[in-house]
């Protein structure tokens, strides 16, 4: 059984960003610059910005950190993204979801810059995932793909089960995955909520993504022989026992899937560094768009 390991996959990404980027200094040019925006202090979101900007810093990218408070009207916030969108020394926007009930998300996303979204949400670029056509790809999925290139797990001509249909992950995944690409050309169903035969269908799969938000719902009688598992799934669940007070849980119940898989993520070190690889590939994807249009 091969793990996954988001740590070694992510690390390879990286260095090829930071050699990139050292080639532009040598040349003279500015680094690629992310602008992350943060609103109100959750805890959870509080860690992932974090570390996107660490990995900024790691691959030699500028980052800028704008926090604003949980209490700010939705105007406000999009006055602070039309800035970014005009400030030319910035190629990637990103906001943190989830936002305060009183900001729409959607109109959020949409007052992003295309050409400067880097978490992939814009319907504009969505419509050209659709397509086929060159875009930012949603960072998760982008990440899961080049894991599944690092590894060079064999896709082409698979039955892939997503189970999960959110426009961040499962249905841009499916996109992917059925997507005449190295890592595509699969056959995809996706699964949901409303789906009344999962397990049977799990066992027909020989890729299973999991990308549904229940800890350890995947479990090892749920998955044939041999089975490609990417767990999706990032869970703080309440344990009195941990230094924190929580652990992070996946969607799949690691131990015994791991038993009967062939390769497999874990949770946490595997998707979630992924995602992180993802949005940089993207950044430096709009910074070399900026600079030769």
């Amino acid at each position: 059984m091969l793990v996954l390991d988001g740590k070694i996959a992510a690390a390879a990404v990286k260095e090829l960003l930071k050699t990139k980027t050292e080639q532009l200094a040598a040349q003279g040019k500015r680094k690629p610059h992310l602008a992350a925006i943060l609103v109100g202090n959750n805890g959870a979101s509080e860690t992932y910005v974090a570390s996107k900007v660490k990995n900024c810093e790691e691959t030699g990218f500028a980052s800028t950190l704008i926090r604003l408070a949980d209490t700010i009207d939705e105007a406000s916030l999009l006055s602070t993204i039309h800035e970014l969108n005009s400030n030319p020394n910035i190629d990637g926007i990103l906001v943190q979801l989830p936002l305060p009930k009183q900001i729409s998300e959607q109109k959020v996303i949409e007052a992003i810059d295309p050409l400067k979204d880097v978490d992939g949400f814009h319907p504009i670029n969505v419509g050209k995932l659709v397509q086929g056509l060159s875009t930012f790809i949603p960072a998760t999925p982008y990440g899961i793909i080049l894991m599944l290139e690092h590894y060079q797990i064999e896709t082409k001509g698979k039955h892939a089960i997503v189970i999960g249909r959110s426009n961040i992950v499962g249905r841009p995944m499916s996109i992917l995955l059925s997507s005449n690409l190295k890592q595509g050309n699969c056959t995809v169903t996706i699964c949901h909520s409303h789906t009344p035969n999962l397990k049977e269908l799990c066992l027909q799969a020989d890729i299973i993504v999991a990308a549904l938000g229940k800890p350890g719902f995947v479990t090892a009688d749920m998955v044939k022989p041999s089975a490609v598992v990417i767990d999706v799934g990032i869970t703080r669940v309440e344990d009195s026992t941990a230094k924190k007070g929580f652990r992070i849980k996946g969607d799949v119940a690691y131990e015994e899937v791991a038993t009967k898989a062939s390769a497999i993520t874990p949770v946490p070190g595997g998707v979630g560094l992924m995602t992180i690889a993802g949005l940089l590939k993207n950044t430096m994807h709009a910074y070399e768009q900026r600079a030769n249009g």
